[in-house]
């Protein structure tokens, strides 16, 4: 690791840093043995604890047996987890665990001990880092804080939030701790290192909330309806806490949500409600690069209030979960990839915080020796006021420094979750890996590392080429709307089309725009008195000439090299990139499709481009197998002429990825899109226009299916047709296909994909904060018009009812609206026929089923508000149809077997999902779950290209999956030349001397 100047340290605080640092670390070490020589005194939370240090494999194991744990209902089920977690092959166990993960059978005597001992210890080791199940337990754990000379803030755990009941309940149940903290403190005698500074009160009640949890639909596109909804709910907790007298801190979480929370708080507290409250404070995480201009903007907007707030300085706490997504988004990453930049970043900003201390008030938190050394160090150089800075530890992490910081004379705050285990395991399973990470200071510690290396000032590490890279191919980044120059860029875009609307789009045909006899007007389906644009269609006079175009430019099209075809997919996928914007925006305004679900669409036909570009220069470079004498080349050409139908649904990515597969294969091509999509099919051939395809080697033909689409079916020169759609018009075009047609040579190739009707099962061990959110939006994105997306869930009979009520509360909070609101999640459906049909089913599954929820549909748009059937039997017709629509069907398995074979029971075979944190439940479902894309602990949509190559089969298609690597081979014929290279019997011999 190549080691830069260090930014983090100053030198001036240095020798008071070593010394107080060495006090504390003295402190931490007294009266501690070897770890290693207690081992087998120890209590099993204390072992479980000590062998995931030791064991890599062991730890990933443990963890996600623990993060299972509160949702297993008997100790069957617990020792059964516990063996298929814990007793894989590659899970090196410690000879006590082994011996008791020994037992013949789940409900054996001995396997309820094992499950007793594990969840035992497990609860025992919750219960070190959270404060209490109740508040009665929490006041109990606060009390004895007091009498340690700490004090607090009170956090309540539950950190998904998905349905505005739980928003609510979230906000009355902080009201309500407030409440009970607040007359506790009645009886709490006054404890002058922590409830006096500097000859005044401090509030001796303190909360920590999170800003996200206040709104459901928290969302850094909506800024504005997400800031009209938490700040009228911040504003009320606030009320109260200025009337209890207690101090409130906003806590930060995910990056995505950071910059939007700031804004929302520096707006809050400059109301003149709140303007000179002091006893409000907010989190910065150091972890994040641009951490220290977040804290320099607060010194200058503190400047401007002219009283203090809190700045609360912690590492963070989702490094792991900020990097992922960065990566499988190929955004930057914005955190530092090495714990020691962290820790030098986290230097720079206490001092830059401390030397600030007249504008902002510091609470400085870490388990590290050295940073508390430093701010401490900082606190005595500049003889800042003792009301200004306090040290803060987190409950359960660091017993022995928080008791030392008391004794050094600082004010200590100690941070108590508190909270059921399941909502609380997601912040036990963080702690965890904190105290077993190899850079965390506490295991350092623990194993007694040198104090020189310890107490080492940190450097920032050298963070180039640090990011995961996913292979070679990369896909296009999609928009990240938390960054607000993105996010208004695209608001922005979508008033801009909207002054491009109602102009003519003529066909495409050999190089020249065409008039036509017939025309009909794309319509808004959020506002049908909108009118997109006008749209000729083509006769079947008009498409002959495209097919004669074709034939005649075919060629010269064959011969190009696939290099100089691959670059122009390249060139229009750069146009794409530049296009972004407004190529969303004509998706929001002709198919009602939300920016959220346009922009990655776009990216997604961006990939389609350059991946299909490099397949095709790799499959050109064919294949040689020669022997001595002969040369055997195996190498593909082009089938000739491809007409191409594509879907409105994704009225870019897929019309993009089936026409430029085409293309770069070297066929001549004819789109004929959807007419709901006309308009932004038009925008794809104006691209590919420019991006060089030749005249004749791609026309653009709108055209009415039942006539014109059908004639080029059939017609003899078209040599394959690939089609998204309906199931009954793909089995017709792969009917008419079959025929052979007076002058044809050739059998015509088809690739279908005809749709599904997609599960996801939900079993007991699930994470139903993630199912419910998961599920939600697999049904309710884009309305439910995703060929992928959920129409069916299958729930096990354990959890149903709990999933339901979530399901329907969490159902009941999406904002169904016009797709050019930011706060809309549903939007419209596609036209009239489609909100006709899917009404048709409604109606059926109310005589089916149980009517559970129906959203109201807005006026005056195509709207179907989201309906949930729960009760449904598997064999009922909103259970087997496609619906194409916003309707979601419920579904009780008493077995995980019966929910696989409800899962199968269709015609279908396209997606399907799985929520289970069981492993066996996970492998049956890969084995048998017969579908072409299986998603597990995920929503089901949005299939990313390479990544998640997408197709299904039984009725659902015909066909290679798009975006993966045989993909092309379907539009190119495969040929094969052998030579015999042998002359009166000399042949050149590789290597041989001459």
């Amino acid at each position: 690791m190549v080691l830069q100047a260090s930014q983090g340290t100053d030198n001036r605080y240095e020798s008071l840093t070593q010394t107080i640092a060495k006090q504390l670390l003295s402190a931490t070490r007294q009266n501690r043995s070897v770890f290693a020589q207690l081992r087998d005194q120890m209590r099993w939370d204390d072992k479980l604890l000590g062998w995931a240090m030791e064991n890599p494999g062991l730890r990933v194991q443990l963890f996600r047996f623990i993060d299972c744990l509160p949702a297993l209902r008997s100790k069957a089920e617990i020792a059964r987890h516990m063996q298929e977690y814990l007793g894989q092959e590659n899970v090196e166990l410690p000879a006590a665990l082994k011996g008791m993960l020994g037992f013949a059978a789940p409900d054996s005597l001995p396997g309820q001990m094992a499950a007793t001992t594990v969840s035992t210890a497990v609860e025992t080791l919750a219960h070190k880092y959270i404060s209490g199940e109740t508040i009665k337990q929490v006041i109990k754990t606060i009390e004895q804080l007091r009498k340690e000379k700490m004090t607090f803030t009170v956090d309540l755990l539950g950190e998904a939030v998905i349905t505005e009941a739980e928003a609510q309940s979230y906000l009355q149940r902080y009201l309500d701790l407030m409440e009970e903290l607040t007359e506790a403190s009645k009886r709490w005698s006054t404890v002058e290192q922590i409830d006096r500074a500097d000859g005044e009160e401090l509030p001796k009640v303190q909360v920590s909330v999170k800003l996200t949890a206040f709104y459901s639909q928290f969302d850094p596109l909506d800024e504005k309806g997400s800031q009209e909804k938490v700040t009228e709910r911040a504003r009320t907790l606030l009320r109260r806490a200025g009337e209890l007298g207690a101090s409130v801190h906003f806590d930060m979480e995910q990056y995505q949500y950071k910059d939007i929370t700031i804004a929302i708080l520096k707006q809050l507290l400059m109301e003149p409600e709140f303007r000179d409250r002091s006893n409000i404070g907010v989190t910065l995480q150091a972890y994040l690069k641009d951490t220290e201009e977040d804290l320099r903007g607060w010194i200058e907007w503190a400047k401007q209030r002219g009283k203090p707030i809190t700045i609360r300085l912690v590492k963070g706490a989702y490094w792991d979960q900020e990097t992922i997504k960065a990566n499988q988004h190929e955004w930057d990453v914005p955190v530092y990839s090495h714990k020691i930049s962290t820790d030098a970043n986290f230097e720079k900003l206490t001092r830059i915080l401390l030397e600030n201390h007249e504008y902002l008030n510091a609470a400085i938190g870490s388990h590290n020796v050295r940073s508390q050394a430093f701010a401490m160090a900082i606190a005595r150089e500049l003889n800042i006021p003792r009301k200004r800075v306090e040290l803060q530890v987190l409950y359960g992490m660091a017993d022995k420094l928080a008791k030392a910081l008391v004794d050094q004379g600082f004010r200590v705050r100690v941070y108590c979750p508190y909270g059921e285990l399941i909502p609380g395991m997601a912040y036990l399973i963080r702690r965890l890996l904190e105290n077993t990470a190899n850079t965390s200071f506490l295991r350092q510690n623990l194993e007694e590392r040198p104090i020189e290396e310890l107490l080492a000032p940190p450097n920032f590490a050298d963070e180039n080429g640090a990011a995961i890279k996913n292979g070679k191919f990369h896909n296009a980044p999609d928009t990240d709307y938390a960054i607000v120059e993105k996010r208004d860029a695209a608001l922005d875009a979508v008033q801009s089309v909207r002054q491009q609307l109602g102009k003519s789009y003529l066909p495409l045909i050999n190089g020249d725009r065409v008039n036509t006899l017939e025309t009909f007007n794309s319509l808004n389906p959020s506002n049908p008195s909108e009118i997109i644009g006008q749209v000729g269609l083509a006769s079947t006079e008009q498409a002959e000439l495209a097919i004669q175009a074709a034939k005649a430019a075919f060629p010269a099209w064959k011969k190009t090299p696939a290099r100089q075809r691959a670059n122009i997919l390249r060139k229009a996928a750069d146009l794409m990139e530049q296009r972004r914007t407004e190529l969303a925006g004509w998706m929001v305004l002709e198919t009602g499709k939300p920016l959220g679900q346009a922009d990655p669409e776009i990216s997604e036909a961006i990939d389609f481009c350059r991946f299909y570009a490099d397949e095709m220069e790799r499959l050109d470079r064919g294949t040689n197998y020669d022997v001595v004498g002969e040369t055997n080349r195996y190498h593909y050409q082009p089938r000739g002429i491809s007409l191409i139908i594509s879907p409105w649904n994704f009225p870019l990515a897929i019309p993009t990825g089936m026409t430029v597969a085409s293309l770069v294969a070297g066929n001549c091509t004819i789109l004929k899109p959807a007419e709901p999509s006309s308009v932004i099919a038009a925008k794809l051939a104006e691209i590919l226009v420019e991006a060089g395809m030749p005249k004749g080697v791609f026309q653009y033909v709108p055209c009415k299916g039942s006539t014109t689409a059908a004639y080029m079916v059939k017609h003899p020169d078209v040599h394959m047709i690939t089609f998204t759609g309906s199931q009954e018009v793909g089995c017709w075009i792969y009917r008419e296909a079959a025929n052979l047609q007076p002058g044809q040579k050739h059998l015509k190739r088809v690739v279908a994909e005809m749709g599904g009707k997609n599960a996801i099962i939900v079993d007991e061990s699930a994470d139903l904060d993630q199912a419910v959110a998961g599920v939600v939006y697999s049904a309710f994105g884009y309305s439910g018009q995703k060929c992928s997306a959920c129409s069916r869930v299958i729930v096990m009979e354990p959890i149903y009812e709990t999933f339901v009520n979530r399901l329907i509360e969490a159902t009941r909070s999406l904002n169904v609206g016009a797709a050019e609101s930011p706060s809309t999640q549903v939007g419209p459906v596609i036209d009239a026929s489609a909100q006709k049909r899917i009404r048709e089913y409604i109606e059926k599954g109310k005589q089916e089923s149980t009517l559970a929820l129906e959203l109201a549909s807005p006026e005056p748009g195509y709207f179907v508000g989201p309906v949930i059937f729960t009760d449904v039997s598997p064999t009922s017709t909103i259970a087997q149809e496609e619906i194409f629509g916003p309707v979601l069907a419920v579904m009780k398995a008493q077995t995980f077997d019966q929910a696989i074979d409800y899962a199968n029971g269709t015609n279908f075979a396209l997606t399907g999902g799985l929520y289970s944190r069981t492993p066996s439940h996970i492998a049956k479902a890969e084995a048998d779950f017969e579908v072409g894309n299986l998603y597990i602990n995920r929503h089901i949509t949005g299939a990313i290209v390479a990544r998640q190559p997408f197709g299904g089969f039984k009725l659902s298609g015909v066909g290679s999956k798009a975006g993966g690597p045989d993909y092309l081979l379907q539009f190119l014929e495969p040929r094969h030349i052998s030579e015999n290279i042998q002359r009166q019997g000399f042949a050149p011999i590789e290597g041989a001397e001459q």
